[in-house]
């Protein structure tokens, strides 16, 4: 939004997690207008199918932790959206950890000594994905099975993930700059959505905390990590 204020001349392209139509990035999806455009992986739009999965690898789970960024405010406020909702539907209890530093992802875990939850849920995020290695070995000191949104978590043993191919999203972007730098105007680039989600299952990580993968999850699952 810094970059749209600065500027109407020069070429902005954004990668972002939600609609950018409702963050007031760009006028329509089809045709952008002015000159921004760029991707957006819908990763925030995808809670509820989420905490579905996460609900079909661990039917006894009822209490769910969320861990959301909250100074990444719009992507706060679309996973407080849809959670709770979806949550009810499921019969889980949905409670919410912000978190902005690595000390209050430790803090976070540490209440889990005296009040664990049944799973937990790591929400799309920069700062979130920075921190995988120490939300994947938290988890794994808890014996806590988790959801991820990307592929990142669940290729250094978490034990699930989906959402978009981040890497991919990346390069698209890439590929759309290469366009702008050739004298494609943006207002000319759509914004481009993925027609495909991963879910990818760490079979190894189950099998340690005690998890039999249904066998559905298995079959519409674009990669089992052996």
């Amino acid at each position: 939004m810094a970059a749209k204020a600065a500027t109407t001349s020069i070429p902005i392209i954004f990668v972002v997690p939600e609609d950018p139509v409702r963050l007031g990035l760009v006028a329509a999806i089809a045709r952008p207008g002015d000159n921004l455009t760029g991707i957006n992986f819908l990763n925030t739009e995808l809670v509820a199918k989420q905490l579905a999965i996460l609900h079909e690898m661990v039917p006894r789970a009822v209490r769910v932790a969320v861990f959301v960024n909250p100074a990444n405010v719009p992507t706060l406020q679309a996973t407080e959206r849809d959670a709770h909702p979806a949550a009810r539907t499921m019969g889980l209890q949905i409670q919410m950890f912000p978190v902005s530093t690595s000390r209050e992802i430790d803090i976070a875990f540490s209440t889990f000594a005296r009040e664990p939850p049944d799973a937990l849920f790591v929400g799309t995020d920069g700062f979130l994905n920075s921190r995988r290695v120490q939300f994947v070995q938290q988890a794994a000191h808890h014996r806590l099975p988790a959801l991820y949104s990307g592929r990142e978590f669940s290729e250094i043993g978490g034990l699930m993930s989906y959402g978009t191919n981040i890497a991919d999203a990346f390069h698209q972007a890439g590929v759309y700059a290469g366009r702008i730098l050739k004298g494609t105007k943006a207002v000319d680039l759509p914004v481009l959505q993925p027609s495909k989600f991963e879910l990818v299952i760490n079979a190894q990580t189950a099998r340690m905390l005690g998890l039999a993968v249904p066998p559905t999850l298995l079959t519409t699952a674009d990669e089992v990590i052996e």
